[in-house]
């Protein structure tokens, strides 16, 4: 019985690490003051596109730059400089994930992660019942 008690403990151990270990990755959204005051580290942000702001982006041109304005649930806004292509029908996008980091006065971001607008969304002719044939 004593054998059976270690490797329960064992266990108990071993999965204590492996929660500790993932606790780590535990990913957080700032703000866009917030992540200023963290200039240079990694941060996650939640924003939306600012339509009233151009849009740079040229295919042609250099396909791998790509600026915007983006706005957070605050109201503040920061400049989004991106290396990589644009992403598809980020204008119709209602919020937008930015992985990166602020240098200076813009976001470099790494990786955007759009969220699409919902399909579900309060539509009149949806909850009209369907007529019995």
């Amino acid at each position: 019985m004593k054998k059976m008690h270690i490797v329960i403990l064992v266990c108990i151990a071993a999965a204590i690490m492996v929660l500790i270990s993932y606790s780590g990755n535990l990913t957080t959204y700032e703000t866009i003051a917030s992540a200023r005051q963290k200039e240079g580290k990694f941060v996650n942000l939640i924003v939306k596109l600012d339509k009233g702001q151009p849009l740079e982006y040229d295919a042609v041109k250099n396909p791998n730059y790509l600026t915007f304005t983006a706005i957070d649930t605050l109201g503040n806004n920061i400049k989004v400089v991106y290396h990589n292509n644009k992403p598809t029908d980020m204008e119709k996008s209602e919020r937008i994930v930015l992985k990166g980091r602020v240098q200076g006065d813009h976001f470099e971001c790494k990786d955007i992660l759009l969220k699409c607008p919902s399909k579900y969304k309060d539509d009149p002719k949806a909850n009209k019942p369907v007529a019995a044939l």
